[in-house]
């Protein structure tokens, strides 16, 4: 990962308290980034803080609920008044919930955007002046879903197609002032993130060994192969990428659906 350095870049990661947020943090840490991370589990936060730690890298954590606007705007003024400008935006916070269009609920729906498309939204139109500072980067955590359709998560599926459509724009948008805007779209990567969208843990035993079949290359995949796709498009090793949409999914997009 020397290419991807990212020494004397401040980096803000939101979703930093578990899962592919979390990874992403520790890799960057290592990569020599300064970092605010922010997510809604204090002890959990503390525990990605800690990781950080290990590697000489000591973050401003800011907790907070991305889904109440003044929580987001804390967390950029927290940001900007500890680091004085910022060069890399990782939006990683996101949620997933079961549910087709009989049964989830419009709560369910607003939840779902709430989280994985508005405080996006809010996060990095706050962000936007101050990556034009510094013509830095910005990434998005998509998902699989956004580019192919999966039955039972409905609200998931539409969220993060509007976050792919988000990334390309705003890349189009913010392009002549040299800043980047990518997204990685993970497949099934093994986290915690299924079973807090309600699977019981025998259940995601049978979809983690369903996902054997499921992706080409015959297996889930793991947090650092993520967060080693999201630093490489953060850093200046991808300084001639904008507007892509990289899956991370073992091949999984390219697959007939089954």
């Amino acid at each position: 990962m020397d290419m991807c350095n990212l020494s004397g870049k401040v980096a803000l990661i939101s979703g930093a308290s578990s899962g592919i947020g979390a990874g992403t943090a520790v890799l960057f840490s290592k990569l020599g980034a300064k970092l605010a991370i922010t997510g809604r589990k204090e002890d959990n936060l503390k525990k990605t803080a800690d990781e950080c730690e290990k590697n000489g890298s000591k973050p401003l954590m800011v907790v907070a609920d991305l889904s109440k606007e003044d929580d987001v705007k804390t967390v950029m003024e927290k940001t900007i008044s500890h680091f004085g400008k910022l060069n890399i935006l990782v939006n990683c916070a996101g949620i997933l919930a079961n549910g087709s269009i009989e049964t989830t609920s419009l709560k369910q729906f607003d939840e779902v955007f709430n989280i994985n498309v508005r405080s996006i939204y809010q996060l990095t139109m706050l962000a936007v002046p101050h990556l034009i500072t510094t013509q830095g980067s910005i990434v998005n955590v998509s998902s699989v879903n956004g580019i192919r359709s999966f039955p039972g998560v409905l609200a998931y599926n539409m969220s993060k197609s509007a976050l792919d459509q988000f990334t390309c724009t705003v890349a189009l948008e913010l392009a002549s002032k040299k800043v980047r805007v990518n997204s990685v779209n993970p497949g099934v990567i093994v986290t915690e993130i299924h079973k807090r969208g309600g699977m019981s843990e025998e259940a995601y035993a049978q979809f983690l060994e369903k996902s054997r079949g499921t992706h080409a290359l015959g297996r889930a995949g793991q947090v650092d192969e993520v967060s080693k796709a999201i630093a490489f498009l953060a850093s200046d090793a991808s300084s001639f990428i904008t507007g892509a949409l990289l899956p991370v999914d073992g091949g999984r997009h390219a697959m007939c659906p089954r």
